[in-house]
């Protein structure tokens, strides 16, 4: 019986998924190996969650249908879910301290990065406040006219 390793492509099919089988091949002109891939349909039946990218290990069989010859036998490796990469974002952020940031806040905090005007003593990157940027705009408005 013939046992093939895998990565499931795809599995929207009821009981049914279809793995991607890799093998590398040696050209006889060019002395080269190269990689070629297959797709093979397997029964997983009684094997539940699998998701797409999930290496597997199929079986072959009797043939159930047209196209599917083999049968998923083991799982090898799998996928992190949603959930899990959920779990992980809280992790990181406790780990790193990360605090989120109320929105008033952030409105408070808001300001204009403006370049100054020739005779202004002003900081590199300095921020100017809201209050002081309807004076700075009425003052340029008046120096274009």
């Amino acid at each position: 019986m013939r046992t093939k390793k895998g990565i499931v492509s795809s599995a929207k099919m009821t009981d049914t998924v279809s793995v991607t089988v890799h093998r590398s091949v040696f050209h006889p002109i060019y002395k080269k190996r190269f990689r070629r891939s297959k797709k093979f349909l397997a029964d997983c039946k009684g094997i539940e969650d699998l998701t797409e990218g999930d290496t597997v290990i199929i079986s072959e069989c009797a043939p159930m249908s047209k196209l599917k010859r083999f049968k998923v036998s083991e799982v090898v490796e799998r996928v992190p879910r949603v959930s899990d990469v959920k779990d992980e974002e809280g992790i990181e952020e406790a780990i790193h301290g990360e605090q989120k940031v109320d929105e008033d806040e952030e409105k408070s905090n808001i300001g204009i990065h403006l370049r100054p005007e020739s005779g202004q003593n002003v900081e590199p990157d300095s921020v100017i406040p809201d209050s002081e940027l309807k004076d700075f705009e009425s003052n340029s408005e008046k120096s274009e006219q």
